[in-house]
């Protein structure tokens, strides 16, 4: 992620992620999920901030989910079901449940087809936000196949010469297993920013870089600005496809989002963009390698080839060439030792939200 989306040092409060982990999954549970629901939901929101993933994590996330649990918007205690089937596919009627709680069982129902049958894909319909897509594709790799996650993310994004919020901001996540080196774990959205980070950037009280949002016009607005005020999180800037403009390739972030919608929307009979019907939905497919060749072959390839990516010669100006998933990877391992940084107006709604649900919180 972009340093000016990280919590300065000399602001943040660290925290370890197996302590915030049990204090998210205490305020699930003080909202009326089950024990087990309470502890995935707040896995996924801990992976992302335990991977640098912010705009996904708890800071961005969580108030926003205890918010749609009170006011009845999320199912507390979905019983999601399998509505239709046909040998290596299937769509998932959530019950109106969080993502993140209904997601995972998509993609682990997605790895068990593909375990029988080569590959196994999944949508899930009538959900919740599922967090930050790299969970998924993770899931997925963990147990050695190449994985594939998508949802239907908040319609905030204007198609290419347009001014009207058409699209859905739609991350896309592929992830590949390795053996030597990290695996491969590439989760981007198709805006030119995740809409999370726009949150993100009025909290610390950073510009938004050209190319990321629009006017009101829906021109393309191509150099630093600061944020428009807003208090609803409806009247957010217009966001920009991946690409910004058309000359610099626009036309692609606006197709792909509307790729992510056919595969969770269209195949889920649930509407695309703003004609959704129930909530939202996601999409995942698992790739068992094992069916197409020989996995230690597959994973020396690629392991060969990532060692190739991270070896080659830098740019001037920059130290070094990565590649998704490396810099999450070497984030994790700093953020499990040192904790998670967390801005100071994030401890404070910890603190508030603890005292009135009667958690202990000592930080």
């Amino acid at each position: 992620m972009l340093e000016r989306f990280h919590v300065p040092n000399d602001q943040a409060i660290f925290i370890k992620p197996k302590d915030i982990l049990k204090t998210v999954a205490s305020i699930f549970e003080k909202v009326g999920l089950p024990d087990q629901d309470a502890l995935q939901a707040a896995e996924v929101l801990v992976y992302a901030d335990s991977r640098g993933i912010d705009s996904h994590g708890v800071s961005n996330m969580l108030r926003s989910y205890v918010d749609s649990f009170n006011q009845g918007h999320l199912n507390n205690n979905p019983k999601w079901r399998i509505k239709k089937e046909f040998g290596a596919v299937c769509t998932i009627d959530g019950d109106g449940g969080l993502g993140s709680v209904v997601g995972p069982h998509g993609m682990r129902e997605a790895i068990s087809r593909a375990k029988e049958f080569g590959i196994g894909s999944v949508t899930v319909m009538n959900s919740g936000h599922f967090g930050a897509a790299a969970y998924y594709a993770d899931q997925a790799v963990k147990s050695n196949m190449i994985g594939l996650a998508t949802t239907g993310g908040g319609v905030g994004m204007v198609p290419t010469f347009g001014r009207e919020k058409l699209l859905g901001l739609n991350p896309i996540s592929v992830g590949a297993p390795t053996k030597v080196n990290p695996p491969f774990i590439f989760d981007a959205s198709t805006s030119s920013v995740a809409g999370n980070k726009i949150e993100l950037a009025k909290r610390l009280g950073v510009k938004v870089l050209p190319g990321w949002i629009s006017d009101k016009d829906g021109s393309p607005i191509m150099e630093e600005v600061n944020i428009p005020e807003y208090d609803n999180p409806q009247d957010k800037p217009m966001i920009l496809p991946f690409g910004g403009t058309r000359e610099i390739g626009s036309h692609k972030g606006y197709s792909f989002s509307v790729i992510a919608e056919i595969l969770c929307g269209g195949l889920g009979n649930n509407g695309l963009g703003p004609l959704r019907r129930d909530m939202t939905a996601h999409h995942f497919t698992a790739y068992n390698i094992e069916a197409f060749g020989d996995l230690q072959e597959f994973t020396k390839d690629l392991d060969d080839y990532l060692t190739k990516l991270k070896e080659s010669k830098p740019a001037p100006g920059h130290d070094r060439v990565v590649y998704a998933g490396l810099p999450e990877h070497e984030e994790e391992i700093h953020r499990r030792e040192k904790g998670i940084p967390y801005h100071p107006e994030v401890i404070d709604w910890f603190r508030d939200i603890c005292r009135e649900l009667s958690i202990e919180f000592n930080h």
